[in-house]
């Protein structure tokens, strides 16, 4: 990330028109290539339980609330909060693990961060956050910049016209409340952890500037090159210029009238790989003004029932992963937690890394692209969604978008993923195809999948019957044998898939307290877990068409949902690894399946 050393550059209001105060922009690729001011540190917050800073007594939203951070200007003013004698929290941070009397909250925090800023003309400045759970609405200096909704994609409002001179204050109203029509819905089995859990930045941008670009390998056999940029505007003859010095490639071209150029080239890049995660330097020069990127390029595909990586067959070794913290959980929002997390994985014997189930931070996908592991990239929509409700697709919608957006120039997404273990229904049907329409028309390079379940398991035949085979690339599905079906009954299971595609076992696995030891028939124990991975390895062997695997789970993980006293005391006990990092017994038995692999 580049560093304002001048405190903020920003643009003078009256140099832009004024629909340009506190308007949501679409997401802009690759924020930390561009000169930023961090606002992460300590911000002052408030709990809001009645939320009697946004609403009166009759429910109706102030125009004087919280986020006009009011002071007495004379002694009998009532003015009933203060943000600077609050206490502070550290951003990025959760709000359940930082105070002990919010570790169950669910509701309205509002945070509040002072910094300076100096006018300076011809550029603009964006806001941007890269989570915010769940809703969110942000004020600069007591005029309203913007509305999000989705705690785990980025977002950035244009906030040139509500800055000024000298001191200026932003204020977040945060609520982590669940609702029936939101994505996720009202029940999921992970920690609801409220609050502005990712990185918040000021961001410098000329007035035109690259809102987006695309770079990829599109043909194998003639090692071709797809290069496209999108302007923040619509306007011609802009100069875009794509230097790739290792590939001694150099090319220039002239936006269209609707901010958009594109150029196909020849190159022979060596090819990115687990074995050998090559990234190329990248600079990209609108105009004047230069971005940098590293990217590399691969070729992934299928071929009936096999997955193919540059050409070649490829079996994904994976597991999957909350982004909660290593050694004591809560959110997960560094570079260093991505590269602990992912480097358990890598001892392992993984591959491949099921990133369930929302878009995890940035940090997680460029760290595993760096690491040489494939990514599956997935969107909350979990269990019950309001399949009827046109707001709740599009919230769906907008994430699928946002996440895409983010993350289509790193070569190690493999896969995004639209939905977790959903209850089938013509509604769900219709919801879920549109968004496999929407992931493949944003990007068609990639695989599509979803995580399914078992349909039927009459007389030890296991029956995958779901109308979602026709949108999906690869066929995935969680079932968890041993765990809530007898153990013994592996052995004796038959598959019935009947599609000639590739197949991931997206889930399977059971629990264990680490430490706790016994015969292999006493649940919870470690041996019982070890003894699951070992009749299901065997079994997942005569699955026909098996591509891969992401087991559930690498690490303990928090959840409301897992109450039992001195065995899961709100956690999910699932993972081969403790929530401290310590390796359960089953860990080396699905090391050593995958080194046979």
């Amino acid at each position: 990330m580049k560093t304002i050393l001048s405190i903020l550059m920003l643009m003078a209001g009256a140099m832009l028109p004024q629909a340009w105060a506190g308007e949501k922009l679409p997401l802009i690729q690759n924020v930390n290539a561009y000169e930023t001011m961090s606002l992460n540190g300590e911000w002052n917050y408030i709990v809001d339980v009645q939320e009697e800073g946004y609403y009166d007594y009759r429910m109706n939203p102030m125009r004087s609330g919280f986020f006009v951070n009011a002071k007495p200007q004379r002694p009998e003013d009532l003015i009933e909060y203060d943000f600077d004698k609050s206490p502070k929290m550290r951003i990025p941070g959760d709000w359940n693990t930082q105070d002990e009397r919010l570790f169950f909250y669910e509701g309205t925090v509002w945070f509040k961060k002072s910094f300076q800023a100096v006018p300076m003309a011809d550029y603009r400045t964006l806001l941007y956050f890269g989570a915010v759970n769940y809703d969110c609405h942000v004020w600069v200096n007591g005029k309203k910049a913007g509305h999000h909704v989705g705690g785990f994609t980025p977002f950035n409002f244009d906030i040139s016209d509500l800055l000024i001179e000298g001191e200026n204050t932003i204020i977040v109203k945060v609520d982590n409340k669940r609702h029936a029509e939101a994505v996720p819905t009202l029940i999921f089995d992970w920690w609801n952890y409220g609050g502005i859990t990712r990185d918040v930045m000021l961001v410098k941008v000329p007035p035109v500037y690259l809102e987006d670009y695309n770079l990829q390998l599109t043909s194998l056999e003639g090692r071709q090159l797809s290069f496209s940029v999108k302007l923040n505007k619509a306007e011609a003859d802009h100069t875009v210029t794509l230097n790739i010095p290792e590939l001694k490639i150099k090319k220039t071209i002239k936006t269209a009238a609707d901010g958009t150029a594109s150029i196909n080239m020849k190159a022979k890049p060596q090819l990115w790989c687990p074995e050998n995660p090559k990234r190329y330097q990248v600079e990209i020069t609108l105009d004047n003004s230069t971005i940098a990127d590293s990217i590399g390029f691969r070729k992934i595909e299928t071929r009936g029932k096999q997955i193919l990586l540059n050409g070649k067959p490829i079996f994904l070794k994976g597991i999957s992963i909350h982004e909660e913290k290593p050694n004591g959980g809560g959110r997960a929002n560094s570079t260093e937690d991505a590269h602990t997390l992912l480097s358990w994985a890598k001892e392992l014997g993984c591959n491949f890394v099921r990133l369930a189930h929302y878009p995890h931070n940035e940090y997680m996908v460029r760290e595993a692209e760096r690491m040489g592991l494939m990514v599956w990239s997935e969107i909350p929509c979990y269990w019950t969604i309001a399949w009827k409700n046109p707001k709740t697709y599009d919230n769906a919608c907008n994430q699928l978008t946002d996440m895409i957006c983010r993350d289509h120039n790193r070569a190690n997404v493999i896969i995004w993923s639209i939905a977790n273990e959903t209850p089938h229904s013509a509604e769900r049907d219709a919801f879920l195809s549109r968004l496999a329409k929407q992931a493949r028309s944003l990007d068609n390079t990639r695989l599509i999948s979803m995580a399914m379940e078992v349909t039927g398991a009459a007389n030890y035949v296991n029956r995958l019957n779901d109308n979602m085979n026709e949108y999906v690339d690869v066929v995935s599905f969680n079932q968890y044998i041993g765990w809530y079906r007898d153990v013994n009954d592996a052995p004796k299971m038959t598959w019935d898939i009947p599609y000639n595609k590739p197949v991931i076992i997206s889930e399977f696995g059971g629990g264990a307290k680490y430490g706790y030891h016994g015969a292999k028939n006493q649940r919870w124990t470690e041996e019982f877990q070890e003894n699951l991975y070992r009749e299901n390895t065997a079994m997942l062997d005569k699955i026909d068409g098996l591509a891969g695997t992401t087991p559930w789970i690498l690490k303990d993980f928090r959840s409301p949902r897992r109450v039992l006293p001195d065995i899961q005391d709100y956690y999910n006990r699932k993972g081969v690894f403790s929530d401290k990092g310590e390796k359960k017994l089953a860990f080396y038995v699905l090391k050593q399946w995958y080194e046979g692999k």
